[in-house]
């Protein structure tokens, strides 16, 4: 087999492209096998099934093949770029989510475009993202950054919508279903909104834990114009979310004086360091395709509990099992739509998300979406 795939880059055979990559060890660089680049030596390579496998260990997406983005329908036009969208995806109700709190810091959307500062590399780009007649228009607004950037941000704005996911199976089981009718009908095109980085998405996650929405974006506020990079653009202040390097290297007290409690201030700081460390990284949890699993490993991490962990799958990785029972919000959206006069019981919640094997995370998406109506 190494044999086999080894004559294949000699060829540089685009069949191949998708179906193998090629890790060069010397580089820390992998392929696709129809790269254009020098074909490394025998004994400096190793090949791997899965791009994410390749990343997994440690290896970086070539800048000449752009291996990250084969199987993304795009168009680049150097200063945008296009991206194909689904039949099944609706940006509008997209953006509904996103601008559901006038407190967040990390987007802005205004008259239907949505802004979005994200750093690839060295890189500062600002995307300004858009709906056009069939695609997302992404312009870049402060400067045309090479093609391998231009890649990488088109896969950043595929995997922030879950444009990957076929939603088929989702509307067709829930037809049958007399919760799940009416939301699909109503909210048709909605995509679970994808937090790409696992370290914001735990911080995220943890500030969220036992208190209101609105406290929590307000957190979040803080720690992110504190400790963040800022971008300014026409007057307008953009942000990112602050890397652990940074947060690694701070007190608890530093983040109590943000009304942190000292507890989260532990948690957050905790996993900084794991996340600075290498320690964790979500490379190598994406290589975990067992939701409990996978849940398990998130839970061993101080602070993370069933919610965070739920959430945590829900948003940052494409398993779809996570279902997070407690959630208050899912117990309001089903009272609701029941037309209950209280809550419903854990048994009860149970019971219904029988009906929604597999598809679970997109129901819990369904009934948050339910409650900004």
């Amino acid at each position: 087999m190494f044999e086999d795939k080894y004559e294949i880059i000699l060829s540089k055979d685009k069949e191949h492209d998708g179906l193998f990559y090629t890790a060069v060890k010397t580089t820390g660089i992998y392929c696709v096998p129809s790269c254009p680049a020098k074909t490394p030596k025998k004994e400096n390579v190793e090949f791997f099934y899965k791009s994410t496998e390749a990343e997994a260990a440690g290896y970086r997406a070539c800048k000449k093949c752009l291996p990250q983005v084969l199987g993304i329908p795009w168009n680049d036009y150097k200063s945008c770029i296009e991206i194909d969208t689904p039949k099944e995806f609706s940006f509008e109700e997209c953006l509904v989510y996103l601008n559901r709190s006038d407190t967040e810091c990390l987007h802005k959307v205004k008259d239907g475009v949505l802004y979005k500062f994200i750093k690839v590399e060295v890189q500062d780009i600002l995307l300004k993202i858009e709906m056009g007649t069939e695609r997302l228009n992404v312009t870049f607004l402060n400067g045309i950054p090479p093609k391998w950037a231009r890649a990488q941000a088109a896969k950043y704005i595929f995997d922030l919508f879950d444009l990957q996911t076929d939603l088929t199976p989702f509307y067709k089981m829930g037809a049958k279903d007399p919760i799940l009718n009416n939301l699909i009908e109503k909210y048709y095109g909605l995509r679970i909104i994808k937090i790409n980085d696992l370290f914001e998405c735990l911080c995220w996650a943890v500030i969220g834990q036992q208190i209101n929405l609105k406290f929590a974006y307000t957190l979040k506020k803080r720690l992110v114009e504190r400790y963040g990079e800022k971008l300014n653009h026409e007057g307008e202040e953009y942000f990112l979310f602050p890397n652990p390097q940074t947060i690694a290297a701070l007190k608890t007290e530093d983040l109590q004086q943000l009304q942190f409690t000292s507890r989260k201030s532990e948690y957050i700081i905790g996993i900084a360091k794991q996340m600075a460390d290498g320690s964790l990284n979500k490379e190598a949890l994406e290589m975990e395709t067992d939701y409990e699993q996978l849940k398990k490993r998130l839970i061993s991490i101080r602070g993370i509990g069933n919610w965070t962990a739920d959430y945590t799958i829900m948003k940052c990785f494409h398993l779809y099992h996570a279902f997070p029972l407690a959630d208050v919000g899912i117990h309001n959206a089903l009272k609701g739509i029941l037309g209950m006069e209280v809550k419903p019981s854990i048994p009860e919640i149970e019971k219904l998300a029988k009906c929604w094997i597999g598809w679970e995370s997109y129901a819990a998406f369904y009934l948050w979406r339910w409650l900004y109506d």
